[in-house]
């Protein structure tokens, strides 16, 4: 026989224990980096001018707390909601044909460097490879501590300024694509979707070619009927696995729109409203031609080295976002 009431109260024991050991995972980096200190200062009151090494030897450290303590004030930033959470990125092409389905072709593999210099894992849930070149939509989970509250200041319109190599006439063309990002939803946060409100659909994956093709249709697709959102996933290896991943983006995309209704009605803003994904638009562009930049339109934070934004060297552009994002709360 089950006891609800036992059951209830394991349940709050491991809320509790899970929330005592996020607190001193958050305090324990910085009693460490104190400790440190001290042992430090100890050791500078007692070293005499000649010896160099130590000197030398007790600079390095200070220039790596410095560093540690610069890591752990950007955490600090990332104080909301669901900022711990993995997130849910799509991109989608958008004006200017094969030169934004190249585009968000370019996007996605400057996030998935990012998420593979952070440590993070990358999982493609669902993509459309564009016609010529690049893809015209593309759904990834990036697993990873904060890959949310890092990722979440990548949300809007990115705009790319280049000569076409798909032009003959090597004129300078100009393409956008969109980003999204939402935090994935875990399980202890409950999200009722009745039977009737999905239609639930198979097909076959539409990946490249090749001996690890699905040749049976396990890809599957679900659409909301009263939100008319649609959530396809086709990279699992049955169609059970892709209707349950499917059905967990679904939830977290649920999750975010009824955010977005009630922060509408709050704060009577248009910012839950998606932007047209074309010229104006834009919260970053991103210049290969006549000169080479990168700038933040939100908070004009830039940068000419384009390559390394491309391989994915984006930290700087987030920091600032975070910082500004803060101030604009306090």
């Amino acid at each position: 026989m089950s006891h609800p009431s036992f059951w209830q109260n394991d349940v709050e024991a491991n809320q509790i224990v899970a929330q005592l050991k996020s607190l001193k995972n958050t305090i324990q980096p910085w009693q460490d980096i104190y400790d440190k200190f001290k042992e430090l200062k100890e050791l500078v009151g007692i070293i005499k001018e000649e010896d160099t090494s130590l000197i030398k030897e007790i600079n390095i450290e200070l220039e790596r707390l410095l560093k540690k303590i610069d890591e752990l004030e950007f955490v600090t930033l990332l104080g909301e909601e669901f900022d711990k959470n993995n997130a849910v990125l799509s991109i989608n092409a958008g004006a200017g044909g094969v030169e934004a389905c190249d585009w968000a072709g370019m996007l996605l593999r400057m996030y998935l460097r990012y998420a593979e210099d952070k440590g993070y894992v990358a999982k493609t849930i669902d993509i459309l490879a564009g016609e010529e070149a690049g893809i015209k939509n593309v759904t990834v989970l990036i697993e990873g501590e904060y890959a949310y509250g890092q990722l979440k200041s990548e949300r809007g319109v990115h705009r790319l300024v280049r000569i076409s190599p798909f032009d003959a006439n090597k004129r300078r063309h100009t393409s956008f694509a969109s980003v999204d990002v939402i935090p994935e939803i875990k399980e202890d946060i409950n999200i009722d979707i009745p039977e009737k409100d999905l239609k639930i659909e198979a097909f076959r994956s539409s990946g490249p070619g090749g001996q690890h093709m699905q040749k049976s249709d396990t890809a599957v697709r679900i659409t909301h009927l009263p939100s008319g959102i649609v959530v396809s996933c086709q990279n699992e290896r049955s169609q059970y696995q892709n209707k349950q991943t499917a059905l967990k983006i679904l939830k977290a995309r649920l999750y975010q729109l009824e955010r977005q209704k009630k922060e509408e009605e709050l704060t009577r803003k248009v910012g839950a409203v998606k932007q047209k994904i074309e010229w104006g638009s834009q919260i970053r562009s991103y210049v290969m031609h006549p000169y080479n930049l990168v700038k933040d339109h939100r908070t004009d934070f830039q940068t000419s080295d384009v390559d390394a934004v491309m391989d994915g060297k984006i930290d700087d552009f987030i920091e600032a976002y975070l910082k500004a994002n803060l101030k604009s709360r306090c």
